[in-house]
């Protein structure tokens, strides 16, 4: 796996990386991390393709996802304390 880009964000690191003919885009915040894969094939223009895809719009779900995340394992963490 290698290193394509880093997008930079004040809210989370984000890294898209390339393996095997797939595009992987990792979010990561604080110890929390989502990845997302994408078929080479099904992104037009390459790299440049997925900084396209990744507008604000989109990371804003995915901040709400580490909110839910965060949410859950503390949750989680607390019921076994």
């Amino acid at each position: 796996m290698r290193v394509l880009a880093e997008l930079p964000h004040p809210d989370c690191k984000i890294t898209i990386f390339g393996m095997n003919q797939k595009f992987i885009v990792k979010f990561e915040q604080g110890t929390l991390e989502q990845s997302y894969k994408l078929a080479e094939a099904d992104v037009v223009r390459g790299v440049n393709g997925v900084f396209e895809m990744l507008d604000e719009e989109f990371i804003q779900q995915v901040i709400g996802l580490f909110a839910e995340m965060r949410k859950a394992i503390i949750g989680t963490y607390n019921k076994y304390q």
